[in-house]
C-alpha cells in the first residue's frame, strides 16, 4: 500500500501568525549567530500577511548573494533537514523542523535569482488586500484535498501575480 496523500489543512490565522512571529524573532536570531553578515532574513508564507490563511507554519527566508551561497548551505544543513519535496538548485535548497512549532521551512535563496519570489510576493499580498482575497478562496477551494492539487494551483496564482508564466517552477 502507498503512503496517504498529504492534505492541505487550514490553521486560523491569527494563532498561527502570533506563534510564528514569536517563534521567527528566536529563529532569526538563532541565524543571525550562524549565517554572514550578508544575509537577509525574512519572514514569508501566509503569517507574514495579516489575514492570509495557512497551514500554521512559519516559512522564513534566507536571501544571500551568490558567494554567500554554499556558506549558508552548510551552515543551514549542520542544523536543519533538507526538505525532499522541494526543488533544490545551484542557487535555492530548502530546509524543514517539523518537530518545531509551528512547523519551520527556510528557504535559502541568493538574491535575484529566478527563484527568489518570497519577498516580492509577501510585498504583494501586504500592497493589495484583494490578492490576499483570492488567494485565501484559491486555499478555501483546495482545504481539505490533496496538497499536490492545491501547490500546483497555488504555484500558478503566485505566478500570475509575479508575471511568470503558469506553471512556472519559480512559484512553488
Amino acid at each position: 500500500m502507498g503512503a496517504e496523500p498529504e492534505i492541505l489543512r487550514l490553521a486560523e490565522p491569527e494563532l498561527s501568525a502570533r506563534a510564528a512571529r514569536i517563534q521567527f524573532a528566536r529563529v532569526r536570531a538563532e541565524l543571525r549567530a550562524r549565517l554572514p553578515a550578508e544575509a537577509e532574513i525574512e519572514h514569508v508564507g501566509a503569517t507574514a500577511v495579516p489575514g492570509c490563511l495557512g497551514k500554521g507554519d512559519l516559512d522564513i527566508a534566507v536571501r544571500v548573494p551568490s558567494g554567500c551561497f554554499a556558506v549558508c548551505l552548510a551552515q543551514l544543513g549542520q542544523r536543519y533537514a533538507g526538505n525532499p519535496g522541494s526543488v533544490r538548485t545551484t542557487d535555492f535548497a530548502a530546509f524543514i523542523d517539523e518537530a518545531a512549532d509551528p512547523p519551520l521551512g527556510i528557504q535559502l535563496v541568493v538574491l535575484g535569482s529566478v527563484l527568489d519570489v518570497f519577498v516580492r510576493f509577501r510585498h504583494r499580498l501586504h500592497a493589495e488586500p484583494g490578492l490576499v482575497v483570492r488567494y485565501n478562496a484559491l486555499k478555501r477551494a483546495h482545504a481539505g484535498r490533496c496538497m499536490a492539487a492545491y501547490r500546483a494551483a497555488k504555484s500558478d496564482f503566485i505566478a500570475a501575480v509575479l508575471g511568470h508564466p503558469p506553471g512556472d517552477e519559480t512559484a512553488r
